[in-house]
């Protein structure tokens, strides 16, 4: 997985996770660091395997890892994160040695990864669910103030 590792020692992307990191500081809910995107792809390659689908390691790790990179802007200027995040995934894409075709796989995953039911894939309805199901919602202390329990009811947790 030595593409993984050029994303992890990316500039760009270390930049990214910082200003999630100072963006989220203050935040009780769940944070959008590495450990999220790691905890995302485990989930996601698990999902992989289960529905015996042809899909590279590396391929899932990387849509994992930078599917929330563009955090930061969705809080300070209320952008997509979605769609900031797969325009700031290029470059490291680009970077890591991905080619054209990987990278508009992974693209199309990080943009729909947001879009409830709506996934133009099954690996984009994989990264979905598995930044749903990567959550630890019965150990958080902010539980009773999350969106996600807003009407008094456990979330779907996507199995």
């Amino acid at each position: 997985m030595k593409r993984i590792a050029k994303i992890l020692e990316n500039p760009q992307y270390i930049d990214y996770l910082n200003r999630n990191a100072e963006a989220e500081k203050d935040r009780v809910f769940c944070h959008h660091d590495l450990c999220h995107a790691v905890d995302v792809a485990r989930v996601a390659y698990i999902m992989v395997l289960e529905n015996r689908l042809m899909i590279k390691k590396d391929i899932i790790y990387a849509a994992a890892l930078l599917h929330d990179i563009g955090r930061w802007k969705e809080y300070a200027q209320g952008l997509d994160h979605a769609e900031v995040s797969a325009q700031l995934a290029v470059d490291i894409l680009i970077d890591s040695g991905f080619n054209s075709e990987e990278r508009d796989f992974i693209l199309r995953a990080i943009r729909d990864h947001r879009k409830d039911g709506n996934q133009s894939t099954f690996f984009s309805s994989v990264l979905y669910k598995s930044d749903k199901m990567s959550r630890l919602c019965n150990e958080c202390l902010a539980r009773e103030q999350c969106k996600r329990f807003s009407d008094g009811r456990q979330p779907e947790l996507y199995y």
